[in-house]
């Protein structure tokens, strides 16, 4: 398979993957709290990583390290805590509607802090994919007007982390095996996520006896093995596959996979959102369409 044929069908396999991510996590924080939750995830993540990639640590140069640290607080630790925290007060469809702001941060810190170039085309499919994203926020508030809307402000924070996590590694670990800066960003930030844990009272009997405990422990497990761990390994290959835009075009793809998934879960889902995801849609395939 070229790595045309290739990143598509990585960009729906994450899409998928990551769409589901956030239910999971609206599942979870039913007995887990977010600091908790945060932190196991990154724990249990750092286990499934380390168990197939210590190897490939070797692989990684002095010099890469720092970038590799870095991308490890920036896409994946901070995150972790950050997006718990707001599905406390906001709905997980309408996390990952906010999360595909993602491609446009992307766009604009790679031409501002890291000098990558982008296309007019890139750059009005961006915009056609954000109006998109407008709309399922504005429909998603209409909907939900009981939602703390100032919690979306932890999620667009850590799109800005995301956004300059996709540059550092096309930038700074182009040559790194995927798996070696997953397996790499863990040795950095599992230390932390543990210390975290704790301190968040979860070695107690009183986490362990609320009775949605044993399948919030599910619901991690999964988030961290498919949601974490294989998507962050497909992700990488991705980024250097393709491009960052590109890469984080994910986002926009995401919250179709999550309003499916609130649907399910009883959210409502109207006309109007529909007509905002092809919207998104036609704003990813033209920020990934080449030239004549």
């Amino acid at each position: 398979m070229n790595d045309t044929n290739k990143k598509w069908l990585f960009l729906l396999i994450l899409s998928v993957i990551w769409g589901s991510s956030f239910i999971l996590i609206k599942k979870s924080l039913l007995g887990l709290t977010p600091y908790q939750l945060g932190a196991l995830r990154t724990i249990i993540t750092g286990l499934f990583l380390f168990s197939v990639g210590l190897k490939s640590l070797k692989s990684i140069k002095k010099e890469e390290w720092k970038w590799v640290v870095i991308s490890g607080f920036l896409g994946s630790f901070i995150p972790a805590f950050l997006f718990a925290i707001a599905e406390t007060e906001i709905d997980s469809a309408i996390t990952s509607i906010l999360n595909s702001l993602v491609p446009l941060n992307a766009i604009l810190l790679g031409f501002a802090i890291f000098k990558i170039g982008f296309t007019k085309r890139q750059f009005v499919g961006v915009i056609i994919g954000f109006i998109g994203t407008s709309i399922l926020i504005l429909k998603g508030a209409d909907l939900n007007p009981d939602q703390n809307y100032l919690y979306a402000g932890f999620v667009i924070i850590s799109t800005v982390m995301y956004a300059l996590n996709v540059n550092i590694i096309k930038k700074y670990l182009q040559n790194v095996k995927p798996l070696s800066i997953a397996a790499g960003n863990y040795v950095a930030i599992m230390i932390p996520a543990i210390v975290i844990l704790l301190f968040t009272d979860f070695f107690s009997q009183n986490t362990y006896s609320n009775p949605d405990f044993k399948m919030s422990m599910v619901y991690v497990v999964i988030l961290s093995f498919f949601g974490t761990a294989l998507a962050k390994v497909i992700f990488n290959t991705l980024v250097q596959i393709s491009t960052p835009v590109f890469a984080s075009s994910v986002t926009y793809l995401m919250p179709i996979v999550a309003l499916t998934w609130g649907l399910l879960d009883g959210e409502t889902f109207g006309p109007l959102q529909f007509v905002a995801s092809v919207i998104i849609l036609l704003g990813v395939y033209l920020a990934n369409k080449k030239k004549k």
